[in-house]
């Protein structure tokens, strides 16, 4: 499905020509249209599929369509964490570069006192869009910088991960405050049973748009270590050793692994960045614009950037140690081959990751290749992921004008374009909804 064959309005439309979309993916083709007819909506599908556009896109064109007030807050976006409420930001501002009179804020903690101000004010004067964190949100909500009483839209992004981060008590206090007759859009990369069950509490007849669980793109390169935990510097040091990688992440689950592995490449010379919890929002901010310009070419990470961080040109991601949640993996390795392009993952698997492993394995239905360990490590132990138990505690799933070129067109849509005797869009298709 085309955008144009959709009923968004022409002034998205605009945004999405200038930035050369054209198609739709699956799961945009799915929500677009009943967003659009006013229904709930919960969508499963993974990072990487559109599903940021795929809710964006429709209540920005309802917004801009008007009937809503102006002076009040009309749509809350929910996102698991700073990183990602800021790419909803970012990609708000692109969608909406043709909209006049749509204001939004980003809402997340990790800031100074002086962008909690800009924050309450912004929220005091009704923002149209909020982008928030839930803590973050929760805590305007007590200080009693926030109106939820006339919420149009109320959008949980990536809900699996939220909830597996503790925030099911915030989420709920948070819809307590929202009028009943909202539209609530919800997304998630699975659909466990508490995901179910929070979309029974918080959904009204939802439709589901399911898109097929991802496996790993057949153009990345799948590759693992069967070793020690003491060999796995030394693997890291030989894979960087006389090899000019550029544009790699390197994972691990702990902080102090990340530090510790940044350290060792920086004494190696390679150009590299870390980012973990320790950091402020600004230092994130900047580590991550340094690693998107090119400026570094190695981030070594905690999960933290493993959802919701679109960089396309990732040649390598190294696993420092096996994720405890097989669709963690396939999240992790998905930042590489993209855009059509080739890409490697090797993975560093130690004795008490070879169940979790051999977990990956079958879920994603591959072998993946092993690989010999350089011969200063000596050996390496016997891959049994059949003889290591089960694994340790329990899985958690952890532009536009001038900058695009391009130039208004001159839409000739139909009905598309058609507007009632008071201005208001006349969508055949659409139900009416008195938002007054």
């Amino acid at each position: 499905m085309k955008f144009e064959e959709t009923y968004l309005n022409d002034n998205i439309l605009d945004a999405l020509y200038d930035m050369h979309f054209e198609e739709c993916t699956p799961i945009q083709a799915g929500c677009i249209p009943e967003i659009l007819d006013y229904r709930d909506v919960i969508g499963i599908a993974q990072t990487g599929t559109g599903k940021t556009a795929a809710y964006l896109l429709p209540i920005l064109s309802m917004l801009d369509d008007g009937g809503y007030p102006q002076d009040a807050i009309n749509c809350i976006i929910m996102a698991p964490t700073r990183e990602l409420a800021q790419q909803i930001d970012q990609a708000m501002q692109g969608f909406g570069y043709y909209l006049e009179g749509i204001s939004s804020v980003a809402v997340y903690g990790g800031n100074d006192g002086t962008r909690y101000d800009q924050e309450m004010k912004s929220l005091r004067l009704g923002a149209d869009v909020v982008i928030a964190t839930p803590g973050r949100l929760l805590s305007h909500i007590r200080m009693g910088n926030v109106d939820l009483s006339r919420v149009s839209f109320f959008v949980l992004d990536e809900a699996d991960r939220m909830l597996d981060m503790g925030f099911s008590d915030d989420i709920m206090q948070i819809v307590k405050g929202l009028p009943a007759d909202r539209q609530t859009i919800m997304f998630s990369a699975t659909m466990p049973d508490k995901i179910q069950a929070l979309a029974k509490t918080i959904l009204t007849d939802p439709v589901e748009v399911r898109i097929a669980v991802s496996k790993p793109a057949e153009k990345i390169h799948q590759m693992a270590y069967i070793c020690h935990e003491p060999q796995k510097l030394g693997i890291i040091k030989h894979l960087f050793k006389g090899n000019k990688l550029q544009r790699v992440i390197l994972f691990s689950g702990k902080k102090d692994k990340v530090k510790e592995v940044g350290r060792q490449l920086s004494m190696m010379g390679v150009n590299c960045c870390q980012m973990h919890s320790d950091l402020t929002q600004q230092e994130r901010d900047e580590v991550m614009l340094q690693f998107k310009t090119g400026k570094k070419d190695v981030l070594v990470a905690t999960d933290i950037v493993a959802r919701g961080i679109d960089i396309d040109d990732i040649q390598m991601v190294i696993n420092y140690d096996v994720p405890r949640d097989c669709e963690d993996y396939v999240h992790r390795i998905g930042r590489t081959a993209r855009a059509d392009r080739d890409g490697e993952a090797i993975t560093l698997v130690n004795e008490a990751d070879m169940y979790a492993f051999g977990q990956i394995e079958k879920f994603i239905e591959k072998t993946v290749e092993k690989i010999p360990l350089p011969e200063e490590l000596g050996e390496g132990p016997e891959y049994t992921p059949e003889r290591h138990g089960s694994p340790r505690g329990k899985g958690r799933g952890r532009g536009r004008k001038g900058k695009y070129g391009g130039k208004r067109r001159n839409n000739k849509r139909g009905n598309n374009s058609k507007r009632d005797s008071n201005g208001k869009k006349k969508v055949s298709g659409k139900k009416e909804k008195n938002k007054e």
